[in-house]
Formats: structure tokens, C-alpha cells, sequence
């Protein structure tokens, strides 16, 4: 029918997908919704709790290019459109928590991880993997993934000094989007991970958020 969007052919979701990578690894992102800190004060604190508080803030903007780079490598793959856009939706606002954890890190005077590129390809990788595997078990790997991030965000929470407003407001409206798109996914048909990948996404996340902290 005319009016009607084009369905978009593979070679136009790679392309797209080389955009997405790029946009994602080499500009500057944008969010759509405001910096969730804004109007909080900036806690003053000795510079070894500051370096500290960076660090977590770089672990956790290694972990959206990641989180991202899942998503778009699921969505090329994903056999049913509603699947897709369920990814889709969700990258969008993952794009959200990438601003604004470039922003605090950059208020703590330091930088985001120089090791981004390398994130976002393998992650993009496993992604792509997930969606050949079919839509309810990428759908799974998705609800896996943000029940991971959620604790690993919750512990992130504790380890913030408290008189550190700004960061913890961040991370805590992080954790609430995750939990979210989490929830999203299981309603939509996600199946249970084996306990093995379950494991081996802990072990590989934890070498991610190690590195990430210093590089």
C-alpha cells in the first residue's frame, strides 16, 4: 500500500549497522532525556575517591557500548519484526546512558575507555550470534544480560560514596531502564539460558569491568 515504509533489505541493516558502530564507538551521543543529575550538587571529595568514582563511571560506559552493541547486532538478526523493535527500542535508550556516563566521567576529570572499539565488536559479535539462535533465546540472552547489569549496577551503588550525588543519580536511573528492558524481554517470550552461558557472561563480563576500570 502506498504510504507504507519499505521493509528494509539486509544490505540496508548492515549499512545502517556500520552507522549504528560508528556513531556509537566515534561520536559524540546525544540523549534524548535529560542528564539525570542535572541541578544536583557536585560533592567535593579528595582526589583518590574521585578517581575512584571515575572508574566505576568508565566501567559502566564500556558496559553501554557493549549493552548497544548487543542490541544491534541482535536486531540485524532477529527473524520477527516485533522481536526487533523491542531491541531497537531498548538501544535507544541504552543510547541515553552512554551521554550521560561520558558526561560524569568527564565531570570527574577523566575519560571513557580507549578500549570502546574492542567492546562494542565483540559484543556485536556474541549479539548477532544470539539472534541466529532465534528469537526467544536472544530474547533470553537480553533478560540474562540486564539481570547481570542490574546486580552488577546495585553493587556499583554501594561502592559510590554517598555524598556522591550526581553519579549515584545516574546510575540509579540506569539500573531502573535496565531492570525495565529486562522485564520487556521476558514478557516477550524469552527463554531461560543454559547455567554454562549463564556463568561464562559472568566471567566475561567481570574481565570486561576490570579492564575498563584502568583502560
Amino acid at each position: 500500500m502506498p504510504g507504507e515504509p519499505r521493509a528494509l533489505s539486509l544490505a540496508d541493516r548492515l549499512i545502517r549497522g556500520v552507522d549504528q558502530a560508528l556513531r556509537t564507538v566515534a561520536a559524540a551521543n546525544i540523549a534524548v532525556r535529560p542528564f539525570p543529575a542535572a541541578g544536583l550538587p557536585e560533592a567535593p571529595s579528595d582526589a583518590a575517591t574521585r578517581r575512584h568514582a571515575a572508574g566505576l563511571m568508565r566501567v559502566n560506559h564500556a558496559g553501554e557500548i557493549a549493552a548497544q552493541a548487543l542490541y544491534h547486532g541482535q536486531a540485524l538478526t532477529a527473524r520477527d519484526s516485533r522481536v526487533r523493535r523491542v531491541l531497537e527500542d531498548a538501544a535507544r535508550e541504552e543510547t541515553d546512558h552512554l551521554a550521560w556516563c561520558e558526561q560524569r566521567v568527564r565531570e570527574l576529570g577523566s575519560r571513557t575507555s580507549v578500549l570502546a572499539p574492542a567492546w562494542y565488536a565483540g559484543s556485536w559479535l556474541i549479539g548477532a550470534l544470539a539472534g541466529l539462535a532465534g528469537d526467544r533465546a536472544s530474547l533470553g540472552f537480553v533478560a540474562e544480560t540486564e539481570r547481570q547489569v542490574v546486580e552488577h549496577l546495585q553493587k556499583h551503588l554501594r561502592e559510590l560514596p554517598a555524598s556522591d550525588l550526581r553519579s549515584r543519580e545516574v546510575v540509579e536511573r540506569m539500573r531502573d531502564d535496565e531492570a525495565r528492558h529486562g522485564a520487556a524481554a521476558s514478557d516477550s517470550g524469552a527463554r531461560e539460558l543454559p547455567e554454562a552461558i549463564r556463568r561464562l557472561m559472568r566471567h566475561t563480563a567481570r574481565l570486561m569491568t576490570r579492564t575498563a576500570y584502568r583502560i
